[in-house]
């Protein structure tokens, strides 16, 4: 049986897709095809039976166990992409299983099931204390097929509430892992819909909205105490060729050239054009450092008290060691594409004294290339309007070698900022 046809049947199987991509590889090398005629049982009540089987072809039919409520025998019918059997526990079955037509199954035994169970959705093996902040943020905890579970790190930005890259990014998590591995995300389009706590756990609901031979498409909700706070779409692609064509990279300084984000607040301790009430606020406030590391290509906005562009470039890449899924490193560039986004449109209005409050209410992504989040990216954003208490903000996302990567427009709540005893739950 043809490798890549395993591995792409095995790609569609929903307890399967959760895993990383070396584990469906690996799984692939091992599982035994088994043949059945009708009629014949492929596994029988009270039999250990051969691991888990995963049905490529026919149908079987599930018979001889009683419904405890109702007290009678239903049956159930399996297709393509269902599986049944034990990994890691081998009880007997508790039911017989029986081919209706001829059947054809891949056998994962018993003595590979380890492979079911990685370190984490991202990583097979590895000591993933290795890995980086970030890494460690998107290790969501399956709970059911298409169920995830995601928290806020004790040591991960939070400013207070839970930040929106984190939604963007764990959502886009939940939704990478319910589709086929070779399908990675080419859009994706978000609503930030309530504050998230970060003392609270966040569960993210998968919804499959569409499953093609070349694109999927996600539905993903994340829930805290019943309500839904965050919603996203996301699109999914097989890889195909196709015209290429891009705007050009604006010229900026090498990344290696620029400060870092320690260098700069160690800057602004001794700026003498900064206020000395300025520079006494940063020198009290806890400096929590981001898992994005981040070089502005011009002295960093934020020094500048008054009105300016609407206009922003910085490089940036995760802080640390990621895995190789080249999922998860679209997860990372979408955790970092909400840093400072939504503020850009804010440049023009500043002014000494006046507080502005931006939060995101909508953020929308296209991949276009593939991209790696552990290399230098340049993101370069402009601000291009705001009115009605909104701003909009467009960007665009080039790796050192001058390529498009990713494109990405946020639409915010931009205010003079209100006393906290006003701010409400809802940016709506």
């Amino acid at each position: 049986m043809d490798s890549e046809a395993v591995i792409e049947f095995l790609g569609q199987v929903p307890l399967l897709q959760r895993l990383p991509g070396i584990s469906l590889r690996k799984i692939a090398e091992v599982v035994k095809t088994r043949h059945y005629e009708p009629g014949d049982y492929v596994v029988r009540d009270g039999e250990r039976g051969a691991g888990i089987y995963f049905i490529w072809e026919g149908e079987a039919e599930v018979s001889g166990f009683t419904n405890g409520e109702e007290g009678n025998q239903p049956e159930i019918q399996l297709k393509k992409y269902d599986f049944f059997g034990y990994g890691t526990v081998i009880p007997v079955h508790q039911a017989n299983v029986i081919a209706l037509s001829k059947l054809t199954c891949l056998v994962l035994n018993h003595v590979n099931s380890h492979l079911l169970q990685p370190t984490s959705i991202w990583n097979a093996d590895d000591v993933v204390e290795t890995y980086s902040l970030v890494e460690h943020l998107l290790r969501l905890e399956p709970i059911e097929v298409d169920i995830f579970r995601g928290v806020t790190l004790p040591d991960a930005p939070s400013f207070g509430q839970v930040f929106g890259g984190q939604f963007i990014a764990q959502a886009l998590a939940a939704a990478s892992k319910t589709v086929d591995c070779r399908k990675l995300v080419h859009s994706l389009h978000c609503y930030f819909v309530l504050v998230g706590d970060i003392s609270l756990p966040i569960i993210y609901q998968v919804h499959r909205a569409r499953e093609g031979k070349s694109f999927a498409l996600r539905r993903v909700d994340a829930i805290q105490r019943g309500n839904v706070i965050f919603t996203l779409h996301a699109s999914f692609q097989k890889e195909e060729l196709g015209f290429d064509h891009q705007v050009e990279m604006p010229q900026v300084p090498s990344p290696d050239t620029l400060p870092t984000l320690e260098e700069l607040r160690d800057r602004r301790l001794t700026d003498p054009r900064l206020p000395p009430a300025y520079r006494n606020k940063v020198a009290k406030r806890k400096f929590v450092p981001w898992p994005i590391e981040i070089r502005f290509c011009e002295p960093n906005p934020s020094l500048k008290q008054y009105k300016s562009e609407p206009s922003l470039m910085y490089w940036f890449k995760a802080k640390g060691k990621l895995s190789d899924d080249p999922a998860l490193h679209r997860c990372v560039v979408a955790y970092a594409s909400d840093l400072i986004f939504s503020n850009v449109s804010t440049y023009p209005h500043r002014e000494e004294g006046v507080k502005i409050a931006s939060l995101s209410l909508d953020h929308a992504m296209w991949f276009h290339r593939p991209i790696r989040a552990d290399e230098w990216l340049l993101y370069v954003i402009d601000g291009y309007t705001a009115s009605g208490a909104r701003g909009f903000c467009k960007g665009l996302m080039f790796n050192r070698k001058g390529e498009l990567v990713a494109s990405l427009a946020q639409e915010s709540v931009s205010r003079k900022a209100k006393p906290r005893n006003q701010v409400l739950d809802s940016k709506l």
